[in-house]
């Protein structure tokens, strides 16, 4: 397994080289850094947690900009099945209308404005595109 905190090219034109399918929800598992690592050396004292939350409260805005909607973020505190070699510090579970919203989003200058926040707080994450069975 290996955390990212970008797709590599070949993840972004698959994803999004996808047919439109409709409504999918994003898993996001997320490693923090334990201090955030702006580029300008800003905020320094911030944790990466602290400034991750700074990218998650500007993004709201934009999810809802596009249709699409955060449905579930908290800590993680254990696990109960399987192995791994480092929990995840958190989940967050975004859903989206179409591919198309979310390339939408993406795009939006106000989320190209927050993914510094983003950036400065990651060390790594995992998402994962899923949709629905029933429907």
């Amino acid at each position: 397994m290996e955390n990212a905190k970008q797709p590599t090219p070949e993840q972004f034109a698959s994803f999004f080289g996808e047919e439109e399918s409709g409504a999918f929800t994003m898993i996001n598992l997320l490693k923090f850094r334990e201090k955030a690592q702006y580029d300008d050396g800003s905020d320094a004292e911030l944790s990466g947690r602290e400034a991750y939350l700074r990218y998650g409260m500007a993004v709201q805005a934009c999810l809802a900009a596009v249709g699409a909607r955060s449905i579930y973020s908290g800590a993680v505190t254990g696990l109960m099945i399987g192995e791994v070699d480092e929990l995840w510090d958190m989940v967050a579970l975004a859903e989206y209308p179409s591919l198309a919203a979310f390339q939408q989003m993406i795009a939006l200058p106000e989320y190209q404005a927050a993914h510094r926040h983003r950036e400065a707080g990651l060390a790594g994450q995992l998402n994962i595109k899923t949709r629905s069975l029933a429907g």
